[in-house]
This record gives C-alpha cells, structure tokens and sequence, in this order.
C-alpha cells in the first residue's frame, strides 16, 4: 500500500501538470486563473486520499461525494491524458518526417484552443459511454469438456465474479444488476475470485443480505484479493461470510465432484508474518481423480503447479478497465484477461472483471459474470 502511495503521489501531480501545461496553451489564462486551476487540481490529487480517511472515520456522505468527485475527475482526465499524447505523438512524427524529407507534408488550420474544444468534447462522449459499458454486465460463456466430469454428473455450471468493488462507489444498484445476471445463467456453483470489497466496509449491510439470495445448489465459494487485507481483514472475512461464501485461505474442498482450492492474495505477507502455505502443496494432496479449480486472485501462473489443476480462475487486472490500459495489464500480466488459455495442462481464465475501481467507468473493457459449463467428454 506504501508503494502504491509513493507511486500515486509521484506520477498524478505529473499527470495534472501536463493537463495544465495544455490548458496554458490553448488558453492563455491569467495568473489568477492559473492559480484556481492550480488549486482546483490539488485538492482532486488529494481527494482520493481524503477520501480513505474520511472513510476510517465512519463519515460515510462526505467520503461517498469526494469519492464520484475525485474518481471521475480521474476518469477523465486519463481520457485527456490518452488523446493528448496520441495528438503529441502523431504531431512529432509529423515534424520529424518533415525535417528529414525538408518539406511541409502536413498543414494544420486548427488553433490550439479548437484542439482542446476537440479533445474535451471526444473525453467527455467516450466518459459517457464508459458510465454505460460499466452498467452492462455481461454473460461470458465457456465451456470445458474433460474425461474427469463423469457422465452421472452430466453439466456443472460454476458462475465467476471479481472485482466486483463492493464500496463507495458500487453499491447496492450496480449488485443488483450483477445478481440479476448470475440468477439468469441458474449456476451450481458461485465463486469470486477476490476483491469482492473495495475500501471501508461501511453500512454495507444491504449489500451483504443481497448477496445471501444467491444459493446455488452446490455452494458459494471466495478468495481474498489484496482489496480484503486493505479494508481491514476481519471485517472483509465477516461480509463474505454474511453474504454466504465459504471462504477458501489456502485450503481445498469438494462440491458436486470438483475440487476448489483456494489461495490468499500474496498482500497477505504484509499483514501476517506467518508464511503462506505454497499452492503447489496445497495441490499435490488433492485427489487427481477430481476435476481441479484453483482459485487464485492474480493471474500469475506458478511452474511448480502447472499439472496439478485443470483450471485457474483468476481475476485482478481488470483489463485494464479503461483503454489503452489494457496494455500495461497485459506487460504485468500476458495471458489475456477475457480469453480461455490452454496450458501444457489444464487452461487459466482471467476475468476482466464484474465491477470497477477508482473511475465508475469502463471503456473497451466490457464487465461480465464468467459461466463456465464443465462437461463430459463424448
């Protein structure tokens, strides 16, 4: 979480004054303006943190207010950022070409204030449509047929969330729509693969009860992502019990003849000095006649247990949520979230996720609930 700050309060400044710096040339304002633009940015830089304390201090309305401020502040000026740099970057190759081949290939009659109008307008069109996408919660539907689903069994249906987020910000309206799509698909099983929670867990006593309505046949089951050790551990555990989850912390299970196996997000290390147990060992004592889960939050893969499951679940990235971010998700993580990867054994799915963090926005990033169908093999 340090790390995390550091990088924060290192690179957003960053962010703001180069949006300041454009501001600067399309407008040419005052000094007096400068200075309310100045101002206005440092207080959206330190929103998110305030926003964190004002959370522990149980001040619920302020917190939830500086929240959609401060996140959707963030939003958009990341769709700023992107278009900025894109326009520099063509602009650059454009002056470059042209001092190399000695020539004017490119005439532009646009002022620098006409670009900005140009680029504010496209940031807040796709801002709007992200609103959209997020809301959309999609079914993404897959299908594993493997010799160890025994024909007695015929179809299991498992449903995956994650990250859905459960805060400040997604709240009782956002699950609903979520629950909604789970009961559509009639799952066996329920799991979610962390990050079930954001921040604080205040008054989120509604969202607990709409959780519990959900009971498939064969049992819910869930993971801690690093979201659970930020919100305060205990109190994470005690929601995702409240809202009928088994929870799994380095532990395995069988229901309807699959095997779960279940590992705590590495953040653990952070709060608890005792070492995690390693999942490859977790995996090697379950029975190889059961088609094995692991549930695991980041969709990292681990040598020494490849073969020891037939399918990782993970979630974590969130596809990068906002466009391009999808490509820094993908350098951090390769197997693309949203895609069904086969291993030397087994596959990995990395869901792109089922809610958001930070901006309440999702663009070319599309949330779903995952239903994977185990079948026999005919």
């Amino acid at each position: 979480m340090l790390l995390f700050l550091l990088l924060y309060l290192s690179m957003y400044p960053l962010v703001h004054y180069y949006a300041l710096r454009k501001i600067g040339v399309a407008f040419q304002p005052g000094k007096r303006t400068t200075r309310g633009i100045a101002l206005f940015m440092a207080i959206m830089i330190a929103a998110p943190i305030l926003v964190r304390v004002a959370e522990r201090a149980g001040i619920e309305t302020g917190a939830r207010f500086w929240a959609y401020a401060s996140f959707s502040w963030m939003g958009l000026l990341f769709l700023f950022l992107t278009l900025s740099v894109a326009i520099d970057a063509v602009r650059f190759a454009v002056q470059a070409t042209e001092k190399i081949l000695k020539q004017r290939l490119f005439r532009s009659t646009l002022s620098p204030r006409r670009i900005f109008a140009i680029q504010a307008m496209l940031v807040v069109a796709i801002y709007g449509y992200g609103i959209f996408e997020a809301k959309d919660i999609r079914l993404e539907r897959i299908e594993i047929a493997n010799p160890k689903i025994a024909e007695p069994q015929g179809k299991i249906r498992i449903a995956q969330i994650s990250d859905v987020h459960l805060g400040l910000i997604v709240r009782e309206g956002r699950l609903s729509r979520i629950l909604a799509r789970i009961e559509e698909a009639r799952p066996d099983i329920l799991v979610s693969t962390g990050d079930l929670l954001d921040g604080q867990l205040n008054h989120l006593g509604t969202e607990a009860a709409l959780l519990a309505t959900i009971r498939p046949p064969l049992g819910k089951f869930a993971i801690t992502g690093n979201h659970e050790f930020y919100a305060g551990l205990q109190d994470a555990l005690d929601f995702t019990r409240k809202s009928g989850f088994t929870l799994l912390r380095d532990q395995g299970v069988v229901a309807g003849g699959i095997t779960f196996v279940g590992v705590d997000d590495p953040t653990v290390t952070l709060f608890d000095k005792k070492p995690a147990t390693p999942e490859s060992d977790l995996l090697s004592v379950q029975s190889r006649e059961n088609f094995t889960i692991l549930l695991k939050h980041r969709p990292d893969l681990d040598p020494a247990s490849l073969g020891l499951f037939d399918l990782q679940l993970s979630g974590h990235t969130h596809k990068g949520q906002i466009f391009p971010f999808n490509l820094l998700t993908w350098f951090l993580y390769p197997h693309t979230a949203g895609r069904l990867t086969p291993l030397t054994s087994g596959f990995l799915y990395s869901s792109p996720g089922t809610g958001t963090w930070g901006p309440p926005i999702r663009f070319l990033a599309p949330p779903e609930v995952t239903i994977i169908d185990l079948v026999p093999v005919k």
